[in-house]
């Protein structure tokens, strides 16, 4: 539900009332366990934040729209929502929907001024249609026509009418591997570096790029000044006898070690433009070399972002304009759109390798998938080992708040899991469906991958199918590890095909939390 999108693609510029209409449009069960609806609410409001950085208005007014009805109209009435445990969450999700409510109101402007655009463009392409067609019988032939109506319509247009579908350009996935590894790479190194400057401001430290260069040139220029002092008052010290003066040796300025963001090799010296190179010098170019200069003041400290009732008004900054998106590469069963996922192939082996000692004794083990969304695709780029409990035919993780504050403190979203069957062929069994249904109502792009190392097929990934598996799953009430359900298509294979797509060279991390909590 988390995710969900409606059949009708988020780059078609939608009125306002459209996004609330669609946004409402999701399935809420209040026999599932509240926390999972709290950790639903808590991505959808992630996903909303990364699609405002990405500049799509469009699909952050609906998420956050649909966060608000989430909250207020499903959550709030939820038979589990007086219990203790749950107030302070649920507390904390009232008060993120009021300080999404401004942004709410900033948003609608632009969406239906875009909107308006969208309808004038179709009304234009409307009207050219006609006028094609009525010179038809007199101008021209049927394959003349045929040209000149391919050229007005939707899809023949589709990437010179910025009014019609947008500034952002939809790519296919299967097709534009290397550019998904290179954006994921940036991206990802980019939302790390602000996050430990953010976690671990420290105003000593190196700046990138353009604050190494002016502290470069801050100590050649100090440099400079220090050379040319009078020679009457140098420094130094006098011998032990009175009679010689030895000066102090010449301190050469410290060199800043290069960024690990630039290459040396890469530095290039520029030619002036003409207009520099015309303008007259400065009065503090012109002074004496025996006289320093006045040394600039310091730098006012920054005003903090202004607030009104708690909501601060200076957004995050934001990510580099792209002018592309990620398509949709599958559907559900009811016609929703799936996000692509990406998935390193390495990964696997890895847990395997991580999975060895308990496989060697007819153990099962676990992970979880988590990443990031970037141009509307999510790429897997962690892979986190919980603190578990195993069996020969069960794996339950325990502590699961520590494995979710740990993707809080990290911005990362759980996108799935992985788990090995020592013995047993690759399959979901009964446990696995339940386990799997909880992650999928938070992300309909979740998925399962099972690994037997023992058996051919080895390997699998999976999702529920919705309709029917995932109702199916949710409103089962056996509790026993094998137990048969009512319809036979409970899940399908998530990769061939589906919405799953291997990429080679994705790099990712391994953290082991077993034992740390």
């Amino acid at each position: 539900m988390a995710a969900s999108t409606a059949r009708r693609s988020s780059v078609t510029p939608m009125s306002v009332e459209e996004v609330v209409k669609q946004a409402g449009s999701f399935e809420y069960n209040s026999q599932i366990p509240l926390r999972y609806w709290l950790r639903s609410a808590d991505t959808i409001r992630k996903e909303a934040q990364i699609y405002e950085r990405e500049g799509n208005d469009q699909q952050t007014y609906l998420l956050l729209f649909r966060h608000a009805i989430l909250v207020l109209e499903k959550l709030s009435k939820h038979p589990e929502a007086r219990n203790p445990e749950h107030r302070l969450a649920l507390a904390a999700a009232n008060a993120r929907v009021s300080q999404d409510l401004a942004k709410l109101e900033v948003l609608r402007p632009g969406i239906n001024d875009r909107h308006s655009k969208y309808l004038a463009a179709v009304a234009r392409r409307d009207a050219q249609r006609r006028e094609w067609e009525n010179r038809r019988s007199v101008q021209l032939d049927g394959a003349d026509l045929a040209t000149g109506l391919n050229r007005l319509s939707i899809e023949g247009r589709r990437e010179s009418d910025g009014a019609l579908h947008g500034a952002k350009k939809t790519l296919e996935p299967e097709t534009n591997r290397d550019l998904a590894i290179k954006i994921a790479h940036k991206e990802i190194r980019r939302r790390d570096h602000a996050r430990r400057a953010e976690r671990q401001p420290d105003p000593n430290s190196r700046r990138i790029n353009d604050g190494e260069d002016d502290d470069l040139s801050r100590r050649i220029v100090e440099a400079g000044r220090l050379r040319y002092q009078p020679a009457s008052s140098p420094k130094g010290r006098k011998s032990a006898d009175g009679k010689t003066f030895i000066p102090e040796p010449y301190r050469y300025p410290n060199v800043p070690q290069k960024s690990a963001y630039e290459v040396w090799g890469e530095t290039v010296m520029k030619p002036l433009p003409p207009s520099a190179a015309k303008e007259a010098p400065s009065r503090g170019m012109l002074r004496e070399p025996g006289i320093p200069s006045r040394p600039n003041p310091p730098q006012l400290p920054q005003r903090p972002p202004k607030e009104t009732n708690g909501i601060s008004l200076m957004s995050p900054p934001p990510l580099p304009e792209k002018n592309f998106t990620f398509k949709p590469s599958a559907t559900l069963e009811n016609g929703n759109h799936l996000r692509t996922v990406f998935l390193p192939p390495e990964l696997r082996h890895q847990f395997l390798a991580i999975a060895y000692p308990n496989t060697q004794r007819n153990l099962e083990t676990c992970g979880m998938l988590c990443g990031t969304l970037i141009s509307n695709a999510l790429f897997i780029s962690r892979l986190v080992i919980p603190d578990q409990e195993s069996t020969s035919d069960t794996c339950e993780m325990l502590n699961e708040s520590a494995l979710f504050d740990y993707c809080d403190s990290e911005d990362l979203m759980v996108l799935g899991w992985i788990h090995t069957h020592p013995t047993q062929t690759c399959f979901m069994s009964s446990r696995d469906l339940h386990t799997h249904s909880g992650y999928q109502v938070m992300m309909p792009e979740s998925i399962a991958i099972v690994c037997a190392p023992s058996k051919d097929p080895s390997w699998g990934i999976f999702r529920l199918t919705d309709p029917p598996g995932l109702k199916t799953i949710l409103n089962c009430t056996q509790t026993g590890i094998f137990h048969p359900h009512t319809v036979s298509n409970v899940y399908t294979d998530a990769q061939k095909p589906g919405h799953v797509w291997e990429l080679p060279g994705l790099e990712f991390q391994v953290v082991d939390l077993r034992g740390k909590s």
